[in-house]
């Protein structure tokens, strides 16, 4: 069983005990006052593996399967046998990164909550989306015609503007730096510790398809 498979079940089986649970939801959930307030940190991770209801959980769970796999194979390529270990570093550190923005905006509002793997997963697709740019992903109801190195700059940009525009229900803040995190962490990562340079590899794959 891969590692893929391993946080997804963990995080259905939290998800949708929490949802049936109402005292386990309110444990788990990051409230940015209360994190501030009573120092439980511990929020910014297990509001990564809870979810507000079914849809919102089959999403999240169906973009990290369909990603993580592939990501987990390219990162034992890259890593070797250290290739678990640092999907594993990337996921949850996503978890803590993508709200730190969150935090700080929201620490003084009482009433303002937020759930959901969404950053992390985010993480997970934009380091596939590095690693294989080519792609081809679907926008929402849009086919899956677009290659990744289109789809991740209309995606981000929007992210970015739904974000700043706020109003929505919906943690962009969360999407937006999970992913920039996603490729950061894997650039940085494969060249020092990796010793490959996946931004070269990322270019010469468009260059490639560019000019096919």
């Amino acid at each position: 069983m891969n590692i893929t498979l391993y946080i997804t079940i963990i995080t259905v089986v939290t998800s949708i005990s929490a949802i049936y649970n109402e005292t386990l939801m309110d444990k788990l959930i990051f409230h940015p006052y209360t994190v501030h307030q009573h120092k439980e940190w511990y929020r910014f991770f297990t509001s990564g593996f809870i979810h507000a209801d079914f849809m919102h959980l089959a999403f999240n769970m169906f973009s990290f399967y369909m990603f993580g796999d592939y990501v987990e194979q390219y990162f034992a390529m890259i890593f070797g046998t250290s290739g678990g270990t640092f999907f594993v570093i990337l996921y949850i550190s996503s978890l803590l990164i993508c709200l730190i923005p969150t935090y700080f905006n929201h620490y003084k509002q009482y009433h303002y909550q937020s759930l959901g793997a969404s950053g992390a997963v985010s993480a997970i697709v934009f380091a596939g989306i590095f690693l294989q740019p080519t792609m081809q992903i679907g926008f929402f109801i849009i086919p899956p015609i677009i290659p990744g190195f289109i789809f991740g700059p209309i995606y981000l940009a929007l992210t970015a503007y739904l974000s700043k525009k706020g109003q929505s229900g919906i943690n962009h803040s969360a999407h937006l730096w999970g992913s920039i995190y996603g490729v950061v962490f894997l650039i940085v990562t494969a060249h020092f510790i990796g010793h490959v340079d996946v931004f070269s590899l990322f270019i010469d794959q468009i260059r490639v398809y560019l000019g096919r």
